[in-house]
C-alpha cells in the first residue's frame, strides 16, 4: 500500500491562494486515477477534484474554474491550486485514490479561508 503526506494548507482571507501537496510513499505512476477530497465540520468527506493517467481532470461544481488539480508521477506528488478561496472551502482535505478503494487516510490539511 501507499501512503500519502498531504500539506500546503493554512489561513487565508478571502480570494486568497493556496497550493496543496500530496507526497506517495511510493510509485504513483501505475495509479489510473487519483484525486483530493475534503471533509469540512459536521460534514462526510466528499469529492473535490480528480485526474487519470492520461491528464484528464474532474471537478465538482463548486470548484469549476478556480481549482487544478494536477500530478507529477516522476516526483510521486499530486497537486491542487486553489484560487479565489471562499470561506464554504474551509475543510480539512485529503488525497487518495478515486474511484476504487481508497488506501489508508493521511492526516489531511487544514485549509481555513476567514478574515
Amino acid at each position: 500500500q501507499v501512503q500519502f503526506v498531504e500539506s500546503g494548507g493554512g489561513l487565508v482571507q478571502p480570494g486568497g491562494s493556496l497550493r496543496l501537496s500530496c507526497a506517495a510513499s511510493g510509485s504513483i505512476s501505475s495509479i489510473d486515477a487519483m484525486a483530493w477530497y475534503r471533509q469540512a465540520p459536521g460534514k462526510q468527506r466528499g469529492l473535490v477534484a480528480a485526474i487519470v493517467r492520461g491528464g484528464r481532470t474532474e471537478y465538482v461544481d463548486s470548484v469549476k474554474g478556480r481549482f487544478t488539480i494536477s500530478r507529477d508521477n516522476a516526483k510521486n506528488t499530486v497537486y491542487l491550486e486553489m484560487n479565489s478561496l471562499k470561506p464554504e472551502d474551509t475543510a480539512v482535505y485529503y488525497c487518495n485514490l478515486w474511484r476504487v478503494r481508497p488506501f489508508p487516510w493521511g492526516q489531511g490539511t487544514q485549509v481555513t479561508v476567514s478574515s
